[in-house]
């Protein structure tokens, strides 16, 4: 898939592993950690319908620096006349508020400074993270460059149990690959009609702790109707050929899979199912929350884990949704009473504990497990800190066990 999209937006007929090409860039999405007093800006850009501005860091800003950057963004906004602006309680994470809103699309290749921008695949597009210097170069004339990588499969079928979820599909995928650097990742088989949209989203996200360049998924019924509910911008999918080349290709059945858990520091071949950690862990923070898994589904399974319990003594349960869509609809749902009544704090949408930024840091030796999107020393707080990871699940299960746990009795007959 990836090759094709490459091969249509760079005008080669046929592009390989280890080409360079130069292609055409269909969205530009800049977020408010590139704007500050000190950074570059642009003198004039190729296409404003072609660049989105959306704040979501560090908001509201924690800082005087923070709040300085994101005024310069809503400078920027103005003086260049960009209509796709999503400022504090009219967005959220760049990378939900990018698929909310149709602004990645199948076949087209969308850039942006943040890491996990490989989200957008989910969608069937082309999507990495960029260097803020290169997002300059890209906004100026449209256009960047990129060595085509060979491509590694995942090759899903079967149906995920009812107490397994896209986190616990990525956890599994990185015990059994591990690091995929230099490559990228494609997700295939009759497995991808069983994931919700959700679910993709988490997988394509995640795809940037296995160093994958790209992460991609068929455009299939699901991705298409969902599209036509929010832009009549036209796209065209890339499929993959049936004697496409891989460079490995992994079997994964869905049906076998259990609940999963990522022991501290980092993820590849560091994960496991939950009931075989082998070690009883008693947690201080919980969080629930990032691009990766702070969706509508995860509130409602946090909220089903905990409804009519109460989180542990000297635990604290942080839940913070992608959106600000993500919140209207809890709330309309009912899901973030239940948590709020159980003793979890529901913050406003932003990356702020994801990233150890605000709104969730941990301190010296403590032990949290989150369903974001990093577990790496000192991602989120101190650098002493052991972080866990998991699906919003089992974080929330264990926020009510006040230890690390299966969430499986807590999901009870509902799921």
């Amino acid at each position: 898939m990836a090759e094709k999209i490459l091969s249509r937006h760079s005008g080669n007929g046929r592009v390989r592993p280890g080409d360079i090409v130069v292609c055409d860039v269909d969205k530009i999405i800049q977020i408010d950690l590139t704007f500050s007093a000190t950074a570059p800006m642009p003198k004039r850009i190729v296409d404003p319908g072609k660049i989105a501005v959306i704040l979501d860091h560090a908001v509201p800003a924690p800082t005087i620096a923070d709040a300085e950057g994101q005024s310069i963004a809503r400078k920027f906004v103005k003086d260049f006349g960009i209509d796709k602006f999503y400022d504090l309680g009219r967005g959220g994470i760049c990378h939900q508020v990018v698929l909310e809103n149709g602004l990645a699309l199948p076949g087209q290749i969308l850039t942006c400074t943040d890491s996990h921008t490989c989200a957008s695949g989910a969608f069937n597009c082309v999507a990495r993270g960029m260097g803020p210097l290169e997002m300059l170069q890209i906004m100026c004339t449209g256009k960047t460059w990129y060595q085509v990588a060979p491509t590694v499969r995942f090759e899903l079928s079967g149906r995920k149990p009812p107490n397994v979820f896209g986190k616990d599909v990525f956890l599994h995928l990185a015990d059994i690959a591990g690091s995929v650097e230099g490559h990228n990742i494609e997700f295939g088989g009759p497995g991808v009609a069983e994931l919700t949209l959700d679910d993709r989203a988490t997988l394509a996200t995640m795809a940037a702790e296995l160093s994958a360049e790209f992460a991609t998924f068929p455009a299939d019924n699901k991705v298409a109707e969902y599209l036509r509910s929010v832009t009549q911008e036209q796209f065209e999918p890339a499929e993959s050929d049936a004697d496409a080349e891989y460079a490995a290709t992994y079997p994964v059945d869905l049906s076998q899979l259990r609940p999963y858990v990522a022991r501290p520091d980092f993820i590849p071949h560091n994960t496991l199912p939950v009931t075989e950690l082998g070690e009883d862990v008693p947690i201080d923070q919980a969080f629930v929350g990032s691009c990766a898994n702070g969706k509508l589904e995860d509130f409602r399974v946090a909220a089903q884990v905990v409804r009519g319990r109460k989180i542990a003594p000297r635990v604290r349960f942080i839940v913070t949704p992608s959106s600000q869509r993500v919140l209207k609809e809890a709330v309309r749902l009912g899901y973030v009473e239940t948590l709020l009544e159980a003793g979890a704090m529901v913050t406003n949408s932003t990356c702020g504990a994801c990233y150890g930024g605000h709104m969730g840091v941990v301190g010296p030796n403590e032990v949290c497990i989150t369903s974001s999107t990093r577990n790496f020393k000192g991602r989120m707080g101190s650098p002493s800190a052991r972080i866990y990871m998991a699906s919003s699940a089992t974080v929330a299960a264990s926020a009510v066990a006040g230890r690390i746990c299966d969430p499986t009795a807590y999901l009870g007959d509902e799921v």
